[in-house]
């Protein structure tokens, strides 16, 4: 019997399966007017029972619940979930230093995987990236349903990682194009400069509700210094000597840790969820374990 064609090269099949009945897990604060699958805080009037509430003048009688007013002589109105549509918004970095370590690699398998909940969902799923300029940021989308699966999947194999452009930059270029309230995934290792509290604001501001997967590699979680080295920035060229003396490795994770907390901490402060994740650890570990285990999916 002939096995099924791979579907993507980024993800098994299983992966892909197992993913279609996963949703991404926002707090539904952020979406917009127009219907879709997921349950906004207000009521509203989809088919998903709710609640009851008291009866007032001027309530449409439709709504009324006769059974109930049959047996107390009172009567109430059945209140339904509201389900809204919910954008979302993948960010690749594809800039120069994503290209170590399998670090594109890692952050094109959780856009992939993101992108089969949001499409499984009903949402609107689009897919950003970006290298040189603000003003141009390669991108598909929104695009809806089983039907755009290829389309997306397509898209992410074919990023390609090189270029300098700083991760505030390319917000400050996707929030000039994009339109519509939801969820924006920034998928980065987020060495850049620029002013990140700045850019999560903007966000905020436009009603995306931000998660931030910071993906970094083995070597820049656990380093090994043996020798003086000679570090080039990937991007801008600048140069940093390095000795083995002393506990440089001790300064470097002491300052790595206050790195993670200040972006959980900018994550979090506007309602989001922040995770660091290791571009080396198995793909389904990192989706299904360590990403999944986080609450960022349901």
């Amino acid at each position: 019997m002939a096995q099924p064609s791979q579907i993507t090269s980024l993800l098994s099949n299983a992966a892909l399966h197992r993913l279609e009945r996963l949703r991404i897990n926002a707090s539904g604060r952020f979406t917009n007017r127009m219907r879709g699958e997921h349950l906004a805080t207000k009521g509203g009037n989809s088919m998903e029972f709710a609640d009851y509430r008291d009866y007032v003048e001027g309530d449409d009688m439709r709504f009324v619940d006769w059974n109930i007013f049959s047996r107390l002589r009172r009567p109430y109105i059945k209140l339904f979930h509201h389900e809204e549509q919910m954008q979302i918004v993948l960010l690749v970095d594809s800039s120069s230093s994503m290209q170590q370590e399998g670090k594109l690699q890692r952050a094109k398998q959780i856009a992939a995987a993101m992108s089969i909940c949001g499409l499984f969902a009903s949402e609107p799923v689009s897919v950003w990236t970006f290298k040189d300029k603000a003003n141009q940021l390669p991108h598909v989308g929104p695009a809806k349903g089983r039907p755009s699966v290829g389309k997306l999947l397509r898209f992410i194999e074919e990023i390609e990682g090189g270029g300098t452009l700083p991760l505030d930059d390319a917000i400050d270029g996707l929030l000039k194009h994009h339109r519509g309230k939801g969820v924006v995934v920034l998928l980065s290792d987020f060495l850049t400069y620029g002013n990140l509290q700045r850019s999560f604001n903007m966000l905020h501001s436009a009603g995306l509700e931000i998660f931030a997967c910071q993906i970094l590699g083995e070597r820049e979680l656990n380093p090994e210094l043996t020798t003086d080295l000679r570090l080039v920035d990937c991007e801008n060229n600048d140069v940093l000597d390095v000795t083995a003396g002393g506990d440089l490795l001790g300064l470097y994770n002491e300052y790595l840790t206050r790195f993670q907390n200040t972006l959980a901490t900018l994550t979090r402060q506007r309602g989001g969820r922040f995770k660091c994740v290791d571009a080396s650890d198995d793909v389904e570990i990192t989706l299904f374990d360590a990403l999944r285990r986080e609450g960022w999916f349901i």
